[in-house]
């Protein structure tokens, strides 16, 4: 008799626990998105050697996004060039790197409510003493930027260059800066005067004289046409833009 009262007690036991598993998924549990981020894009994103873990004000930010809409995230490195055709294959959910909202990419995919706003810089050796202000007066010299950015996009379509290089990082970018293999460089100005700071980029410097004409925002971003994952980001964005999260996460990261 005690053993078959313990055998229902167990099946009464399983049939709760299965019931309350049915109703946690009828209730809908919080999701996890995949994230990519780049390992190059100091502050915004880079590779932490310490913790070999993706790191930035744009890792905080989705972070802080995740945190206040309800949900997880798994930040995984991801090639800048790769960031898109990654999300379109689903290999990933969300973006969150120093990717600037553009027509084009609005074509293809769709952007947050900005998180933060920025233009180009320009670079040029340490040397170069002119006080650039527009890429009209780089005519005919040879420059770079990095592939996959609208940067690399202005300069093959200003067409007044000798020749337009382009490159995997802005570290391969500065490199040849620095040794004289192009005249000038094109990139996000935040990430490149953050690492001219910390002496990551020696012989280069930002040309504080140079005007911006590509202005843009920086979003989170999902697959086209994914209006609910769209929705609960922006209104994660709201809040923690209204409590003053997102203000700390730009001081903490110095842009």
């Amino acid at each position: 008799m005690n053993r078959i009262v313990r055998r229902l007690h167990r099946l009464a036991l399983g049939l709760c626990i299965a019931g309350a598993a049915s109703l946690a998924a009828a209730q809908g549990a919080a999701p996890t998105y995949n994230v990519g981020a780049t390992a190059t894009g100091v502050p915004f994103t880079f590779l932490d050697v310490k913790t070999n873990s993706i790191q930035g004000m744009m890792v905080d930010t989705v972070t802080a996004v995740g945190k206040a809409g309800g949900f997880g995230v798994n930040v995984q490195q991801t090639v800048f060039s790769a960031l898109i055709p990654s999300l379109t294959a689903r290999k990933i959910d969300i973006v969150s790197a120093a990717m600037l909202k553009t027509p084009a990419r609005q074509e293809v995919v769709d952007f947050s409510d900005p998180v933060y706003s920025y233009g180009e810089g320009l670079i040029v050796k340490a040397d170069d003493t002119r006080a650039y202000v527009s890429l009209d007066e780089l005519k005919g010299e040879v420059v770079g930027a990095q592939v996959g950015t609208v940067f690399l996009d202005m300069l093959n379509k200003k067409g007044i260059f000798k020749e337009v290089r382009s490159y995997d990082s802005v570290a391969d970018m500065t490199r040849d800066l620095s040794l004289g293999r192009i005249k000038a460089g094109l990139g996000d100005q935040p990430i490149m005067a953050y690492q001219i700071r910390q002496n990551t980029f020696p012989g280069v410097k930002l040309v504080d004289s140079y005007k911006p004409v590509n202005v843009g925002d920086v979003c989170l971003v999902v697959r086209k046409g994914d209006a609910e994952t769209l929705a609960r980001i922006n209104k994660a964005i709201a809040a923690i833009k209204a409590d003053g999260t997102l203000a700390k996460i730009v001081q903490k990261w110095g842009i």
